[in-house]
């Protein structure tokens, strides 16, 4: 079985990658859409490098076997010890073959410092005509904290997210947005109010939130993050096929 490793190893990554390019979208809780092509190239390329492999093993087992007994029978016999721990490799390909990890959530959120990205102060473009306008939650984060036009004010708008809390029962309808990957990931989080800590869906559920912008501290400031939504309706929904906000 040792004479297959390599091959098995390669197949069983090939097939893991395949199975979350090509045949679902789960490659999007990892990195963007972007990247599928790559994925399901190299994918495909690892396993017809395992299919490579193991026909060449098998072509030369016979030759093996033949060598070996010869020097059986001239008293030079000698075993073909390999490397057994490798086979520990193979465990992470399977493990996302059959299991694949879900996307990131509250407790990377949780982990993610208040960083927001540098801008001033200014003056942003006019919302669309019509309510609920929906905005990402990095949009209306920027909005809500650097907008001197106060674009916001008197609009209704709509946003999904996961649910995140602190201890004190304050919630937020948070995002995870990246640049490539989910390593690269960072947290943008809005506070809720007008329901009661109670009420609200529980850590991780998926929601569609539409509100009004509730003014808070001085535009730039620390005092002004998170921004605030007053809630209207707060909307149960299934995790999009694509989870992550884009940078």
């Amino acid at each position: 079985m040792r004479r297959y490793g390599s091959a098995i190893l390669l197949l069983l990554t090939g097939a893991a990658i395949l199975r979350i390019s090509l045949f679902s979208e789960l490659y999007l809780r990892y990195v963007q859409s972007g990247l599928r092509p790559y994925l399901v190239v190299s994918g495909a390329v690892l396993v017809l490098l395992g299919t490579a492999a193991g026909v060449v093993r098998w072509r030369g087992r016979h030759t093996d076997e033949a060598d070996e007994g010869e020097e059986h029978e001239e008293g030079h016999g000698h075993a073909h010890p390999g490397p057994r721990l490798a086979w520990l490799l193979a465990l992470p390909a399977l493990a996302l073959l059959l299991f694949p990890p879900p996307a990131l959530g509250s407790y990377s959120a949780g982990r993610e410092a208040a960083q927001r990205a540098a801008q001033g102060v200014g003056t942003f473009p006019a919302l669309p005509a019509g309510d609920p306008v929906r905005l990402t939650l990095a949009e209306f984060s920027s909005r809500a904290i650097y907008d001197s036009g106060r674009s916001l004010k008197g609009r209704t708008v709509r946003m999904t997210g996961f649910v995140t809390q602190d201890d004190d029962g304050t919630w937020y309808v948070t995002r995870l947005y990246v640049t490539c990957c989910a390593a690269d990931a960072t947290a943008s989080k809005v506070e809720i109010r007008g329901t009661d800590s109670s009420g609200h869906p529980p850590t991780d559920a998926w929601v569609t939130v539409t509100g009004t912008w509730h003014p808070k501290g001085e535009l730039g400031s620390d005092a002004a993050w998170p921004p605030v939504l007053d809630a209207g309706s707060v909307v149960r929904v299934k995790q999009p096929s694509d989870p992550y906000e884009k940078r």
